[in-house]
């Protein structure tokens, strides 16, 4: 049975299942990463967000640990190699915020393909001019998915109804096509898309792939939407990319370094440059932080918890086909 401490801020749910279930827990919501490592071994599971970074070395010094649950989607906090030797179990709980992110990408691409943003700015400032503000529409793109796991998947789901044409592609699935969504090669997705819209952790093989070389390889002039981790792209490139006219949107969630605190002037420069253009729109990380999701995530992770410590089937509402990463 697990004793587990959840080292950041969750919803209720999930500490009423644990009690309900008899699993002994301790809620420290404002514990340091120096505390965490002091309470092992007297713990054996870890609940954590994006608070304390999983490194080889910290792993390897909490002794006893058995299961770490990230409330949240990504991982690259987490050595999973690691944790793999250690024999320590990882789930994600990926299907909690994947309606959030889905949505927080549509809204997105709507803002951009119909220049609400420039709209908006324009009658603050008692500028009247409809034919500056002509958008498109939604119907008559080609929308090209990269990466179609839970955020993936969800995207093609809310973008069903407006009758657009969606491509795939997924190094590490295949098989998904359905429901109007066309799995494809990643060349083909680059030859036929008018947006682009990516859905893929941060790993080494992912880290600045939207750079130079990737927006030259796009055959149309295309927006870009990046909803999945700052890491996958080098902002300066995505600059140059909308100083040609090759990207004619950007729309993020994250960027490169999300601790404004630390800008260089060069940093500071690149940002402000972004942020004053009117097709561009950037957003605080929130995709996948709504009052919905923030519940969500606990009822995933509750029920992945449930399931391994051998309290509850994994046929229930919130585990099956949940999209929990246990490796």
């Amino acid at each position: 049975m697990f004793n587990i401490l959840i080292a950041d801020d969750v919803h209720e749910s999930l500490m009423h299942g644990l009690q309900k279930a008899g699993i002994d827990f301790s809620y420290r919501p404002d514990i340091s990463a120096e505390e965490i490592e002091r309470s092992f071994p007297e713990f054996n599971a870890l609940v954590v967000r994006s608070k304390i970074n999983l490194d080889s070395k910290r792993l390897r010094s909490l002794e006893g640990l058995k299961l770490i649950a990230r409330a949240g989607a990504g991982m690259e906090t987490i050595d999973l190699r690691t944790a793999a030797d250690l024999d320590i179990e990882v789930m994600n709980a990926g299907l909690g915020n994947r309606d959030a992110v889905g949505e927080q990408t549509v809204g997105m691409l709507l803002s951009l393909t119909h220049k609400i943003v420039k709209g908006n700015r324009e009658i603050a400032q008692k500028i009247w001019d409809r034919e500056g503000n002509r958008g498109r529409e939604i119907g008559s793109m080609t929308i090209g998915l990269i990466g179609f796991g839970n955020t993936g998947s969800a995207v093609a789901e809310k973008l069903s109804g407006f009758g657009c044409r969606i491509l795939a592609y997924d190094k590490y699935k295949s098989g998904f096509a359905s429901h109007g969504v066309i799995e494809t090669d990643l060349q083909t997705l680059l030859n036929r898309a008018d947006v682009i819209s990516f859905h893929v952790p941060l790993t080494f093989e992912t880290r600045h792939w939207i750079n130079d070389d990737f927006i030259r390889s796009v055959q149309n002039p295309f927006t870009l939407l990046n909803l999945s981790r700052g890491g996958i792209m080098d902002t300066k490139a995505i600059l140059r990319g909308l100083d040609s006219g090759k990207i004619t949107g950007f729309g993020s969630d994250v960027l490169e370094n999300e601790n404004l605190s630390t800008y260089s002037v060069d940093e500071n420069k690149t940002l402000e440059n972004l942020a004053q253009r009117d097709n561009v729109l950037l957003t605080p990380h929130v995709g996948g932080w709504t009052i919905e999701s923030y519940e969500k995530i606990s009822k995933v992770l509750l029920a992945g918890i449930l399931y391994l410590s051998g309290v509850e089937s994994p046929q229930n509402e919130h585990f099956n086909d949940a999209g929990l990463f246990v490796g």
